[in-house]
């Protein structure tokens, strides 16, 4: 989480945004997604965010800890963040999801599709869907102004880039954990009904700060902002904020310096 590579380097420690002198920082894998050791199992198509969520409460339940200070998440760890709010609208103080969605987006869903496609029938499928998802990371004027139609030795900037994060991603992650992390991002809200979300809403009361990244094209801002604007008709304690920059979903593990001004308010 805060090692060397980890994503939060950047945010929490010993003095930073998040100081670790002052709280105390819990951080729970999703079972099978590479980096714990645990078997993904054959069904893991049976699996949700949902399922997840009510796992990652069962472990603070038994850790003993009825109320939390903050639960932040990028990406579809703030996905899971929505789906435990939903489950105990009281049970946090603050909640900080960056880059997420409460529900999968069809645009989303699409790509899932054409993910799982490539894992279930490339020769090398690893490699070739981290390309692809490379490609959704980021955005057309991020790679204008990182290659800039750079070519060398008979290959272009930018299809050396593609081949390298593939290349590295199949050395640290097994084909299993990432069926099962790309199945994961289809199922977000899958079980929320319009219903569940007005319940919550009439009885929610942790303050929400939603981070949405302006060129994101894998939860993009528009459908973050509706969110907002939709619980705040139930007078949610919904605030909104957007950090601004060319990199797209990435975003948020390249603009630290604006997210820690963002995140500095909750945490001093």
């Amino acid at each position: 989480m805060t090692g060397k590579n980890g994503w939060w380097h950047d945010i929490i420690g010993i003095g930073k945004t998040i100081d670790l002198s002052r709280y105390t920082v819990l951080a729970i894998d999703v079972p099978g997604n590479g980096y714990n050791n645990i078997a993904v199992s054959a069904n893991y198509e049976l699996l949700t965010t949902h399922c997840i969520a009510a796992l990652f409460w069962q472990v603070i339940d038994q850790l003993g800890i009825s109320q939390l200070y903050a639960t932040i998440g990028g990406s579809i760890g703030g996905s899971i963040g929505w789906e435990m709010l939903l489950m105990r609208p009281k049970a946090m103080l603050h909640f900080i999801p960056i880059a997420c969605s409460l529900k999968s987006s069809d645009w989303l869903i699409g790509n899932v599709k054409v993910q799982e496609h490539i894992l279930k029938h490339s020769k090398n499928p690893i490699e070739d869907a981290r390309m692809h998802a490379m490609l959704l990371y980021r955005t057309p004027e991020s790679f204008r102004l990182k290659f800039k139609g750079q070519h060398s030795e008979g290959q272009y900037a930018v299809e050396s880039w593609l081949l390298y994060h593939g290349s590295a991603l199949k050395d640290r992650f097994s084909l299993s954990s990432y069926k099962l992390m790309n199945h994961l991002l289809k199922t977000i809200g899958f079980q929320v009904t319009s219903e569940q979300i007005q319940d919550f809403a009439t009885h929610c009361k942790t303050n929400i700060h939603v981070i949405a990244i302006n060129s994101d094209y894998m939860f993009t801002k528009q459908e973050q902002k509706s969110i907002c604007d939709m619980l705040q008709q139930y007078t949610v304690n919904v605030h909104y904020h957007e950090l601004h920059s060319v990199h797209g979903h990435d975003a948020f593990l390249i603009e630290t310096e604006q997210l820690n001004n963002l995140l500095k308010p909750i945490f001093q």
